[in-house]
Parts: C-alpha cells; sequence; structure tokens
C-alpha cells in the first residue's frame, strides 16, 4: 500500500503564461530514471555497435611503425674565399623549410631510386603475401610511392630534433624506409650546402647509371654465356673434370689388373680340365670357403676309415656308415667345385663389362676437358670484360662519394641521432586504443540513445514530467493494486470493510492533497477528467468521491461520460434514470431532486449517492450547453457538500470542457507512459483559460517498484518497512 505521504503536494508553481518557455531543469535522478527506463533499448545497441566497431578495426591489416631521429646542430659560420657560409638553423622557420623537403615528391623519387633490387623485396613482402603462392610467382611489379607506406616527418616540439616515423604492412621495410630517408635527405644537404651545380650533379649521376648498366650488362652476357655452356666457373670446371679423369683412371687400372687375374684362373681351370689335372691344385678354386671347408671334412673322414679298418671288416655297420658320408661329401666336393667354376666365369664377364664402361667414362673425361680448355678464351674475355666494368663503375662511384663528402662533411649541420630499428609489435590495430574506443563509443551510444529517447517519447512518467514541464502540482501518484479484481477496485470504501480494503491509502493521500490544495469551502463540484480513455479517471472519481463520504462529507457521484457511461456497472445499479432522461422529461428543478424519478439519485453508503447519466447519447452536447446543466449542479451544491463529476477525456470529445465551464474545481488524472505531455500542457492551458481552479495532477498506473523511483517522494520504501505492503 502507498503511504498518504505519496500524495504530499508540492509548493504549488506558478501558473505558466501562455508567452512561457519550458526550460527542463533536471536532477541526477532524473537522468538515472532516463537511463533506468531505456536501458534495455540503449544497452544492447550500444553493446551490438561496440562490438562491431572493435571487430571490425581488430580484422585490419596489421600497421608496423618505425621511427629514425636527425639532429640539427648550430655550428659555426663557414668562411670561404667567395662568401661566408652559414648552415647552421637559426629558427623554426628553416626546420619547417626541412620539413617541407622532407615531404617532397623529390625527395622520395631519391628514396624509391636508393632501394637495391634485395630491398625491393622487403617492401613488396606484404604484396606477394595478400597475392599468395600462386599470385606472387606471376607478379612482376616494381616498387611505386605506394611501397613507401605512411611517412610523416614531424619536429619534436621545443627541440632541434626530426623525427621521421614510418607505418607499413612490413616491420622491417618500416625501418628501411625510416633510415633511408635519413640518409638520402643528408645526401641532399651534401649536394645543395657545397654549392654544386644541380645540372652538372644529373650529368654525373647519368653517368654513374651509364657505367652501372654497363657493368651490369657485362655480367649477364657472362652468365648467359656460362649458362649456354653448363658452366660454373671455368677453373672449377676444369679442376673438377680433372679430378674425374683421374679418379676413373684409377678405377680403370684396378679394373683391368682384377680381370688379367681372373682371366688367368680361367686358363689354368681350361688347362688342368684338358690333361685330366685335380682342379683343387688352383687357388682360385681351392682358397673357395666351401671348396675349403668340404676338402677338410674329406680329409677328416678318410682319416677316421683308415683307423677304423684296422679293427673292422669293410662290411661292418661303422665302415659301411663312414664310407657313405666320403661318398657324400666327395659329391658335394664335386659341386663346390663346379660352382666356383662356375662363379669364376661369372666374375670374368662382369670385370669385361667395368672395364669396358670405364673406358667409355674416360674417354668422355677427356672430351670434356679439352671443351673447356677450347672455352678458355672467350670464357677469360667475357670475365675480365665484366670485372672491369664493375671496378671501373666502382671506382667512379667512389670517387665521386669521397669528392662530394670532403667538400659538405664539415657543414652539414644535420646529424642521424637514433637509426630506426624494426618493431614487430603493431602499432595499428592497438587493442588498448581499441577497446577504449569501443567503451567511449557504447558509452555515448548508451547515454546518447537513452537521453535521446526522452526527448523523443513524450509520454508522461514522472512527477518532474508534472510539476517542472507542465506545471502543474502533483496530487498523488495511484499504483497498480494487482491483489484486487476490476469490479473492486472501484468500490474500496464502499461496502462493510472498507476501512481494510487493500489499496485505499493511496487515495486516503490523495483525499488530503485536494483538501490541501483546494481554496474553496465546501459545498462545491469538483471535475475528473483525463487526456485519452483508459487513464483511470473513472476509477480516480469513485474513490475520491468514497473518501470524502467517509470523512463525513456528503458526496455525489456524477457520471457525466454520457457516450461510454460506467459509473452505473461498477456500482451494479440500473442506468434507466439520470442526466439524459431527466432532460428529456422537461429537466424540473422545482421539486426535490432527491426524490425525483426521472434523476434517480441512488445512495450507495453512508454520505455517498450516484447519479447515473441515464442512457447513452452519441451528442450530449445539447445537454451539456443547456443552462439548466449548471443550474442543476448549482442546486446539487445545496443538497450535497461535495459533487464530483465523471466526465469524458479531453483528448477524445469536447464534452469536459463544457462540463470544467459548470465545475468549481478540476482534477487531471494521467496514466504512467500512456499520454503525451504536449497533449496534457495544452489542454491543461484550455482549462486554464477557462478560469478553472485546477487542483493537480494524478499520475496513476505506477507499479510499485517504479513508485520507488520515478516520484521524487522518499517515503514510499520506509512505509513498507513499518507497515507492510498492501498495494
Amino acid at each position: 500500500m502507498a503511504d498518504s505521504t505519496l500524495a504530499k503536494p508540492a509548493p504549488n508553481p506558478r501558473p505558466p503564461r501562455e508567452d512561457d518557455t519550458v526550460v527542463e531543469r533536471r536532477t541526477l535522478r532524473d537522468y538515472y530514471i532516463i537511463l533506468r527506463e531505456r536501458m534495455w533499448i540503449a544497452l544492447p545497441l550500444a553493446l551490438i555497435t561496440a562490438v562491431s566497431i572493435g571487430y571490425w578495426e581488430a580484422r585490419k591489416t596489421p600497421i608496423y611503425q618505425a621511427q629514425a631521429t636527425m639532429q640539427f646542430e648550430r655550428l659555426e659560420t663557414v668562411v670561404t674565399s667567395q662568401s661566408v657560409t652559414d648552415p647552421s638553423i637559426r629558427s623554426d622557420v628553416d626546420i619547417q623549410t626541412d620539413l617541407q623537403i622532407l615531404n617532397s615528391q623529390r625527395l622520395r623519387a631519391k628514396v624509391l631510386e636508393s632501394f637495391t633490387p634485395e630491398e625491393q623485396k622487403i617492401l613488396l613482402r606484404p604484396t606477394l603475401r595478400n597475392l599468395g603462392p600462386g599470385g606472387s610467382i606471376a607478379y612482376a611489379g616494381t616498387i611505386g610511392p605506394g611501397s613507401l607506406g605512411s611517412v610523416t616527418p614531424e619536429q619534436v616540439r621545443g627541440t632541434y630534433l626530426i623525427t621521421i616515423s614510418v607505418q607499413h604492412e612490413d616491420p622491417e621495410a618500416a625501418a628501411l624506409i625510416a633510415n633511408r630517408f635519413v640518409s638520402v635527405f643528408i645526401d641532399y644537404l651534401f649536394e645543395t650546402v657545397g654549392g654544386t651545380n644541380e645540372n652538372a650533379v644529373d650529368r654525373l649521376h647519368v653517368q654513374v647509371a651509364q657505367l652501372r648498366k654497363n657493368a651490369s650488362d657485362a655480367d649477364n652476357a657472362l652468365q648467359a654465356y656460362m649458362k649456354e655452356h653448363d658452366v660454373v666457373s671455368l677453373d672449377k670446371s676444369v679442376d673438377l673434370v680433372t679430378s674425374r679423369l683421374k679418379s676413373v683412371d684409377a678405377a680403370l687400372t684396378t679394373a683391368q689388373l682384377k680381370l688379367l687375374s681372373l682371366e688367368d684362373g680361367s686358363r689354368q681351370i681350361a688347362e688342368f680340365k684338358k690333361r685330366g689335372g685335380n682342379l683343387l691344385e688352383i687357388s682360385a678354386i681351392g682358397d673357395q670357403p666351401a671348396v675349403a671347408l668340404l676338402r677338410a671334412q674329406l680329409r677328416t673322414f678318410e682319416e677316421q676309415q683308415a683307423l677304423l679298418a684296422d679293427r673292422y671288416y669293410e662290411l661292418h655297420p661303422k665302415m659301411i656308415a663312414l664310407a657313405n658320408q666320403i661318398e657324400r661329401t666327395r659329391a658335394d666336393l664335386d659341386r663346390a667345385i663346379d660352382s666356383a667354376v662356375t662363379d669364376l666365369a661369372t666374375q670374368v664377364a662382369q670385370t669385361r663389362e667395368n672395364v669396358a664402361t670405364l673406358r667409355t667414362e674416360y674417354a668422355a673425361q677427356q672430351k670434356e676437358q679439352f671443351r673447356l680448355r677450347g672455352l678458355s678464351p672467350e670464357f677469360n674475355a667475357l670475365e675480365q670484360n665484366a670485372t672491369a666494368a664493375k671496378t671501373y663503375y666502382s671506382e667512379l662511384l667512389e670517387r665521386l662519394n669521397q669528392t662530394t663528402t670532403s667538400k659538405n662533411l664539415e657543414k652539414i649541420p644535420l646529424r642521424p641521432l637514433d637509426p630506426a630499428t624494426p618493431n614487430y609489435t603493431p602499432a595499428s590495430p592497438n587493442m588498448g586504443a581499441i577497446t577504449r574506443k569501443c567503451v567511449g563509443i557504447g558509452l555515448a551510444i548508451f547515454f546518447g540513445v537513452a537521453i535521446g529517447l526522452s526527448f523523443i517519447d513524450d509520454r508522461i512518467k514522472s512527477a518532474w514530467d508534472v510539476e517542472s514541464f507542465i506545471g502543474v502540482n502533483l496530487l498523488g501518484i495511484i499504483p497498480d493494486i494487482p491483489s484486487k479484481k476490476d469490479d473492486e477496485k472501484y468500490t474500496l470504501f464502499v461496502g462493510p470493510n472498507e476501512e481494510t480494503a487493500n489499496g485505499t491509502e493511496s487515495f486516503l493521500g490523495l483525499y488530503s492533497a485536494v483538501k490541501i490544495n483546494s481554496k474553496l469551502d465546501f459545498p462545491k463540484s469538483i471535475l475528473i477528467t483525463s487526456t485519452i480513455p483508459g487513464e483511470g479517471k473513472t476509477l480516480i472519481s469513485c474513490n475520491l468521491a468514497g473518501c470524502f463520504a467517509r470523512h463525513g462529507k456528503r458526496t455525489l457521484l456524477v457520471d457525466c461520460d454520457m457516450r461510454r457511461p460506467m459509473l452505473h456497472r461498477h456500482f451494479k445499479q440500473s442506468n434507466t434514470a439520470g442526466l439524459i432522461s431527466w432532460f428529456e422529461q422537461g429537466a424540473q428543478l422545482d421539486n426535490d431532486l432527491l426524490s425525483n424519478p426521472s434523476l434517480g439519485i441512488t445512495k450507495l453508503t453512508e454520505n455517498l449517492y450516484l447519479l447515473t447519466s441515464g442512457g447513452r447519447s452519441k451528442s450530449p452536447t445539447e445537454l451539456l450547453e443547456s443552462p439548466v446543466f449548471g443550474q442543476l449542479l448549482e442546486r446539487l451544491k445545496k443538497d450535497f457538500d461535495l459533487v464530483v463529476v465523471d466526465s469524458p477525456p479531453m483528448g477524445a470529445v469536447t464534452d469536459s470542457i463544457l462540463i470544467a465551464e459548470r465545475v468549481d474545481e478540476v482534477v487531471y488524472v494521467c496514466r504512467f507512459n500512456r499520454a503525451y505531455r504536449k497533449h496534457i500542457r495544452l489542454y491543461i492551458k484550455a482549462l486554464r483559460e477557462g478560469k478553472n481552479e485546477i487542483l493537480g495532477i494524478v499520475l496513476n498506473g505506477l507499479s510499485p517498484r517504479r513508485i520507488e523511483y520515478y516520484s521524487n517522494y522518499r517515503y514510499y520504501r520506509s512505509y513498507k518497512k513499518y507497515y507492510g505492503s498492501q498495494v
């Protein structure tokens, strides 16, 4: 149950004039309410946007940064025979001039020209990675201004230092570019400070370039000749062929000696077979492992047979067994001898084939040696030409550099301070900066959407909307009463148990606020109206009238919503008699109104009476504009202390404006998050123009949880702790 202090009136603000401009002066609590109400719209939108931006930023190609530093020194003035030269830096203007030179296209072109083919490969590595394995082979591009990445020369504030920051997709390329800018810029200063003629320098560079081209052409011719004749180096090739020739010669000699030995063995075998000699006497046969083993076994068996012959006869089993072993061994020995003879013949054939192969290889190596010796004169001429061209180019370039450097080295006020080194930690995307950016964007969207929606969403929500924007007192806040049925909510003060009925405390607070804000004594009439249907004006009318009746005031509740009458239903009364039937039957005011059957005033409870609409009418303005309607209200105030008039919504029809002209005070009902503030302010202005006394606005339909943070009253929570919740 809401505390009666919920309806404690705020100080009565000055009614705004027509030309007043409303200035929003919200407190931190008001903005807290705005954020809390719209958090579930603003928070997901902020999270989705921040995460999307963070994901997009994190997926960008990593960029690496390298930085080189140069220092300008204040040097002594150089006096020459022609003039006085002062190369030192005198002001920031000189440094700014050097910065413009560093940013010039001419210097960038010089930097591009200074890269060697190997360095160009470093600059092109990101491009080749993006092309993939197949694309990198077919890629034939050369470096251009885009290959330098982002180059930013800057002066360190308050110093004579210049930093060259380079951002590139490759960390080594970034460091290479930064250092190259430093060296090329120093070379540029060498040329300008020395007073050299630019055209002469250009011609010298052309000559050097021509010499470089000549050296390159000579080297290419030598390489092409070597490739055509399959020569790596003539001397090395000759040495290699000579070494191979010696190896083949040694192998051929060994093979020939082996062949002679094998052929000698073959001839001995043939001679022994011819005269019937013992092949075991030939070393090539007898020395074979299998033959030697079987020969030893046979000798052993024969010795054993000789020993046993003295003791046994030839037919003795032992003698027979031994004779069989000797016979088998001799057979095996014969087969081993045949196998050895066959192996020897095979070795002879293989050795002859090996000798033939080695002789062929020896002849080929001899031929290659003769060929290389024939190439020697032309190869040496090309090699000497390439060496001479390189030497001439190197000597001329060295003399040119020495000449320029010796003239200008002592005059240049610039010194490299810190060279750039590869930094393998990406400068972009920077996850810390991305996180901070996403958090900032998320917070900006969260607060921007929430507060922006508060200006777009013009519906009434809080005490600030009522008192500061509309400029009317907040009479009270009526919470929802979920514990009651719909019909019971309208009769909280009607019946035997109205003292303990749930939800009565907030209406009692409203009753107190109406009494305090009212400037008129009883009897009087009060109009209860709203902006649109469904805001609870009938609920407020019924229970406010019940509060006054319970406090001893004779109260009449009048249903002037003739287009859609509802009071008779809530109090379970008939609607046959009432305002419409009274008006149609002549609108008599002479007799006693309480007993007038055409009016049908019904007593609901002690001090509470009901006057119904008496039917429905689509055009009740004839009755409301009639003078007798005002006279009726004045007559009723003689019989009752308070007449509570329930009227149609002002935003739906004009009936309430007509009724307001004939009542004394007005109570305006607004349902939470339903009607728009600009409409309410417009209708309040119309009521004030009709000279009506507006007691204030009743904010209806808030849940107990919302009451705690939507109202400016601080006692609701304390009341619940002390008395317990009744709503």
